[in-house]
């Protein structure tokens, strides 16, 4: 199908082109990096057999076609000036005991909304507006998941749309190749995914906390952060977040689910080790739901129509305390205030599975490092280029960089040759492709 008339006329949603009255609120994409794409058609799906359509529109037209969800992706993946199957309407959440069925178009805010309603949730990220598909394909790291792993860890079967317009539903028993392809490597690679079923857990009482240092001392909390956060007990998570000024400011937050006291000592502990007292806020009693709502606005926003633009690698060992002074004088710049590291603790359950059960092949992490600063500042290259230096070299797969060397071994590591054999076989005519597919 080549007519543009005919597939508007199938659609139970809509499409929209150059022109049209909401063509240019719908066709941006979260990231402001990429707001300026301009596609060919933006095809509003309500149905898996809107995607069927708009996959094979875009094939039988030699048109790329790229899926969006939450649209938030780095590299710009969710925008094309081909096609782009805007998912937003295949947002249903339905939970049957333990099980819940979601659409691929969801957002984690509405995910958690509905899970909490049954007392069950997923692990999976803080951002609002995040969509559960590009979260849970690419992995999915998050304030549960040294207890209960990775966002695909959870991730119990999909219904996926291909390029000759086939639509399958695979899990452990059917499609097994590509069901483990999807669990760490599945963002738009092999075909559309339209929804996903996860394995959730109970909703915990949690507690929540942030610790904040008026003065950091920067190279001192980087050093107890990494020997402390990557072994504490699996039931707490504890993040760092350091960001430039005059002076810097510092920030280690996270969820536990011990009870408010017991978190309280294991803090102390830490405080103790950094050489420096914080302001401690710490609030025991809450649920999940509810503690993952309050920590929405420490996520990175593009503020006052700044760009922004990240590096960031995985460690599987402590960083030595040359690389942590480099690091912390990177973010004594006074006039550079948008610098940002972000260091996020793996370990526990993430590091329990297997390398070759899923596709994500990061499981003898410590930690994560993110670099974040304005496109235009040079210290980014220079800050990461030193930090991945001595890194593992492996990246996760959700933060993807255009830069990066050798990338397919960094994001998928000794699972590669498997996933390009996966490729070869559910893709082969490769349609659905972008920079640093497989």
């Amino acid at each position: 199908m080549n007519d543009l008339a005919q597939l508007r006329s199938r659609l139970d949603g809509d499409c929209l082109i150059p022109g049209d009255a909401d063509y240019d609120t719908v066709r941006r994409p979260a990231d402001l990096a990429h707001q300026d794409v301009r596609p060919k058609l933006v095809i509003r799906c309500r149905s898996a057999a809107d995607v069927v359509l708009g996959v094979g529109y875009a094939r039988d037209t030699g048109t790329p076609v790229v899926p969006r969800g939450g649209g938030h992706c780095f590299a710009g993946r969710s925008s094309t000036e081909g096609v782009v199957l805007d998912l937003s309407g295949l947002d249903a959440v339905a939970v049957t005991g333990g099980t819940a069925v979601i659409g691929a178009g969801a957002r984690l805010a509405q995910v958690y909304t509905a899970l909490h309603a049954q007392d069950r949730t997923i692990p999976a990220g803080c951002g609002a507006t995040v969509g559960i598909a590009g979260l849970a394909l690419g992995g999915g790291i998050g304030l549960l998941g040294r207890s209960h792993g990775l966002t695909c860890d959870r991730l119990t079967g999909a219904q996926v749309v291909f390029a000759d317009g086939s639509v399958a539903d695979c899990d452990a028993d059917r499609e097994p190749d590509l069901f483990w392809a999807l669990r760490g490597a599945g963002g738009g690679q092999f075909g559309v995914v339209v929804s996903l079923v996860f394995d959730t857990v109970p909703e915990p009482v949690a507690t929540r906390f942030a610790l904040r240092w008026r003065r950091p001392p920067l190279a001192d909390l980087i050093a107890a952060w990494q020997d402390w956060a990557p072994d504490a007990p699996d039931a707490i998570t504890a993040d760092l977040a350091l960001t430039a000024g005059d002076p810097p400011e510092a920030v280690c937050f996270g969820a536990s689910l011990l009870d408010e006291r017991s978190t309280r000592n294991l803090l102390q502990a830490f405080c103790v080790a950094v050489g420096a007292a914080p302001d401690i806020d710490v609030h025991g009693g809450m649920a999940f739901n509810r503690l993952k709502r309050s920590f929405e606005d420490l996520e990175e926003s593009n503020e006052a129509g700044t760009v922004l633009r990240q590096r960031s690698a995985f460690f599987a060992d402590p960083l030595r305390s040359s690389t942590i002074e480099e690091l912390a004088g990177g973010l004594s710049d006074p006039a550079a205030p948008r610098r940002r590291l972000n260091f996020t603790a793996m370990g526990g359950a993430y590091n329990r599975v297997p390398v070759a059960a899923t596709a994500f092949a990061h499981r003898s992490a410590r930690f994560m490092l993110q670099h974040v600063a304005p496109t235009a500042d040079p210290w980014i290259d220079r800050s990461w280029e030193r930090a991945y230096g001595v890194s593992s070299k492996g990246v996760y797969p959700n933060f993807p960089d255009p830069l990066l060397p050798d990338w397919a071994t960094a994001y998928h590591g000794a699972n590669l040759a498997r996933l390009r054999a996966v490729k070869r076989a559910y893709d082969p005519d490769r349609c659905f492709t972008f920079p640093q597919s497989l």
